[in-house]
């Protein structure tokens, strides 16, 4: 057993997972598993910098967490930032600050990288079930890029692209200074081009058509399931692995996209970051099951961030 500490910060969100891994077996072991919204991204898509009050937000995650490590004593730690912190000029305040707090270095992945570890955490358990085909496609919808990644044991072709649920609200749904709501006809008409425009980016890398089972990941997809699902909390148990056929995407899209920020927020499982954002992270989802022709997603809470893990237990 190695007991590990993994961090990834996204555009949206900041989560840790410390574990103790057995390679051997093929064993994750949480110990400690928490995510903050704290928006790194805020703004990037228009200025190319990093906010000074969305640093301070990560930076005060970031020193939580190292209490945490600390407290648990984890003998390996990986720190990967993803899309706004390869997106952003000042991106070395971003990388000081980390390395004061947490000692490690943040490594800025590529796009092809973000979707690699994403498909080892998310397949993992999925590999030795015989009700699901071969090859898997994982898509993780992020805050401003989404990967795509297709193979069975390992992977095959990968592609990330620069549509996520904060960028697409930023660049659409934003008018004045406010976030529409709901938004209008012409709005999620915007963003539905900009995301088939990214569907066919990513289909010149991914055989999009050729995946037997698409499996989601990341906040937008589990909120969507845990909506479908009923739940009067959030459950991650009874999310991971749950099955969610593609007119319940399109029903439960539909219903945010004509929903209040109130409203919305009124939802018994809706993290309240994530209020402002979701209905566009649901878009994003509809239109790659209505491009793929899946009639149903695999939703996995287990992604980039046990990629991340099981990348320190070798």
């Amino acid at each position: 057993m190695k007991r590990v500490a993994a961090i990834d910060c996204g555009t949206n969100s900041i989560r840790l997972l410390v574990a103790d891994a057995d390679p051997a077996t093929g064993e994750l072991k949480d110990l400690d598993r928490r995510m903050q919204i704290v928006r790194l991204g805020q703004g990037v898509d228009r200025t190319g910098r990093l906010a000074p009050e969305a640093l301070e937000r990560t930076f005060a995650a970031c020193r939580e967490y190292a209490a945490v490590i600390k407290g648990l004593g984890a003998e390996r730690v990986r720190f990967v930032a993803t899309s706004a912190s390869r997106d952003a000029e000042n991106r070395d305040d971003f990388v000081r600050g980390v390395v004061d707090i947490l000692g490690v270095e943040p490594e800025v992945i590529t796009g092809d990288q973000e979707a690699e570890f994403s498909f080892n955490g998310a397949t993992k358990e999925l590999t030795a079930r015989a009700d699901l085909k071969r090859p898997f496609l994982v898509v993780d919808i992020g805050g401003g890029s989404t990967e795509f990644v297709l193979g069975s044991e390992s992977v095959r072709a990968a592609r990330s692209v620069d549509v996520g649920c904060v960028r697409m609200t930023e660049r659409h749904l934003v008018h004045g200074g406010d976030i529409s709501d709901p938004p209008a006809p012409g709005q999620i008409a915007a963003i539905k081009a900009d995301v088939a425009a990214a569907l066919e980016r990513a289909e010149e890398t991914v055989p999009l058509s050729e995946a037997a089972t698409l499996v989601g990941l990341a906040g937008s997809v589990t909120t969507v399931a845990a909506i479908a699902l009923g739940l009067g909390q959030y459950d991650s148990e009874a999310i991971h692995h749950s099955r969610i056929s593609l007119a319940k995407v399109r029903e439960i899209t539909d219903m945010l996209l004509s929903s209040t920020h109130a409203e919305r927020a009124a939802i018994p499982v809706m993290h309240p970051g994530r209020v402002d954002v979701i209905a566009a992270g649901a878009l994003v989802l509809l239109s790659i099951m209505e491009r793929t022709g899946a009639g149903e997603v695999v939703v996995s809470e287990h992604d980039i961030l046990d990629g991340i893990a099981w990348s320190l237990a070798g």
